[in-house]
């Protein structure tokens, strides 16, 4: 029997073949009615059960993730100090409790010269590499700069650059 483009059409397929290959995929259903509670147990139990992700510890590595998630977590630190920072000079103020600029430099004034070097390296060397970071990133929004040896050319200079003026602002 020929179709209409010209090829043998395909013999049909049997009922009792169709019928057995079916019941091979058959999974059998639960109909047993559960409440929400129970079914919440379930799924913790089947949670518990399952692989975590372990893209840190089997990949190598390189110097865009570090960058990457060096860039993230100077971003929130830094917002952190900030909204910190904002709060207590809105609280203060609010409580009538004596916190201005004044009462910062005289605590600051106060401190030991070690205290005050470290103090200020937490503070300058994640602004710095975030600072510079960002220029990169916009530099790589103008679609430069984004070849394999790009990345990693401007990630160091990142580095490099984080370095110096991080130790420029610490010591100065």
């Amino acid at each position: 029997m020929l179709s209409r483009v010209g090829l043998r059409a395909a013999k049909p397929i049997s009922a009792p073949l169709l019928n057995t290959s079916r019941l091979a995929f058959a999974r059998q259903v639960s109909t047993v009615k559960s409440s929400h509670d129970q079914e919440q147990d379930i799924l913790v139990a089947q949670r518990k059960n399952r692989p975590t992700s372990p893209h840190l510890t089997i990949y190598q590595p390189e110097l865009t993730w570090l960058l990457s998630g060096l860039h993230r977590i100077t971003g929130v630190f830094m917002a952190f100090g900030f909204y910190g920072i904002t709060v207590t000079y809105a609280a203060t103020s609010l409580l009538n409790i004596p916190f201005d600029s004044s009462y910062l430099v005289a605590a600051a004034a106060g401190l030991p010269l070690a205290v005050k070097v470290a103090a200020k390296a937490i503070m300058a060397f994640p602004f710095a590499f975030h600072s510079f970071n960002g220029v990169r990133h916009i530099v790589w929004d103008f679609g430069k700069e984004l070849t394999i040896k790009g990345v990693y050319r401007t990630g160091y200079i990142v580095l490099g650059l984080s370095a110096l003026a991080g130790t420029y602002l610490t010591f100065f």
